[in-house]
């Protein structure tokens, strides 16, 4: 029994050819921005390229940007199939053509799916890369004057006031790296001698931060260094009062926004599946009910059309069995006496000893 039979006579046929002829321009509309979002998303993850670690953070875009071209070349040629099916003499050329297309369609739809789901399963991935590029850049914040570092300065600097935030997890994370360079601190300053033999490792370690991570909007003005030395500023109490410095962290700060970009475009990828899927669909219907028409012979008459000529569970067991059976067209049994075409034919004379033999004639 055929799941969802529609009867279609000739006007509702080449209605149907017309929508979708519409439709599938619409759909080469919705495959330039699916390209037009992967790429945006590209270009946005290059930007902070510098404070990412290598990762698979571009599969996203990347997925975005193949399904988004694929789209539009598989819509446009379905425009020019749905044309062609107004007429039944033209929709002969295409016959064994749109089955296979529906196929790959289908496969393309699903790919657009993925894509869609992607964005939202792509936040572990994107954190962990930004932590510890974060990490790596906010190490060598200090090497201004080594080739291949010297600009993470400025990066790192425009990334905390852009953002609005401080540090990888938050502002404390300064005060584990030295991100003074050595060139700029006094050597013959007793305080900064003590300061790099007190630790462990010969670092510059104070309890400060950049000027990057000081808020504008506050009050007070910024208080960079003793941020957890209460006497050495007035009325200060790095405890209880709400520090003028970003607290917010630079990874979070940057994952809200990758995160909230990525939300938006999986919301457009899912919306742009369904009007694929609506369309194939339609496509489905249109192939089945011109197909139908040929077979009966009336160009002009009633025909059915239907998304599955078969219910589900049988169409599932045929295309199960011809999964099953690939392959075995050429394989020989090993069992002995099994599925052998020679193993009933009778065998000729060749075993009988009584077969008369004629005497061969001498020469007279």
């Amino acid at each position: 029994m055929a799941v969802l039979r529609v009867k279609f006579t000739k006007t509702k046929r080449d209605k149907l050819a017309q929508i979708l002829w519409i439709l599938n321009w619409v759909s080469v509309v919705s495959g330039i921005i699916l390209f037009s979002l992967g790429l945006f998303l590209k270009i946005e993850i290059k930007k902070r390229n510098e404070v990412m670690a290598k990762g698979d953070v571009n599969s996203v875009p990347n997925m975005l940007i193949s399904v988004g071209v694929i789209a539009c070349i598989i819509n446009f040629l379905g425009g020019k199939i749905c044309y062609d099916c107004s007429d039944a003499n033209k929709f002969s050329r295409w016959k064994l053509v749109m089955l296979p297309y529906i196929i790959c369609t289908f496969c393309f739809t699903f790919c657009i799916l993925v894509g869609a789901l992607m964005c939202y399963t792509m936040r572990n991935e994107l954190e962990e890369s930004l932590y510890l590029g974060l990490r790596d850049a906010i190490k060598f914040y200090k090497d201004t004057d080594i080739p291949g570092r010297c600009f993470l300065k400025k990066t790192v600097d425009m990334l905390q006031i852009g953002f609005q935030c401080c540090g990888n997890n938050g502002f404390r994370d300064w005060f584990e790296i030295q991100w003074v360079s050595a060139r700029y601190l006094n050597m013959a300053s007793k305080e900064v001698l003590d300061r790099l033999k007190s630790n462990v490792d010969g670092k510059f370690l104070v309890d400060g931060v950049p000027f990057s991570c000081c808020n504008p909007s506050s009050p007070r003005p910024c208080i960079q260094y003793q941020l957890t030395n209460n006497s050495a500023h007035y009325n200060y109490d790095f405890l209880t009062e709400e520090l003028n410095i970003w607290v917010k962290g630079c990874r979070e700060a940057l994952l809200d926004y990758y995160t909230a970009i990525m939300r938006s475009i999986g919301i457009a990828a899912l919306f742009i599946w369904l009007f694929e899927l609506s369309v194939l669909i339609g496509v489905r219907y249109l192939q089945t009910a011109m197909k139908n028409v040929l077979l009966l012979g009336d160009l002009e008459g009633e025909s059915d059309g239907w998304l599955l000529e078969n219910s589900f569970v049988e169409t599932a067991k045929y295309n199960i069995n011809i999964i099953k059976n690939l392959g075995k067209a050429n394989q020989i049994s090993t069992v002995s006496g099994m599925n052998d075409p020679n193993i009933d034919v009778q065998n000729t004379n060749c075993g009988k000893t009584n077969v008369t033999t004629k005497p061969i004639p001498t020469a007279s």
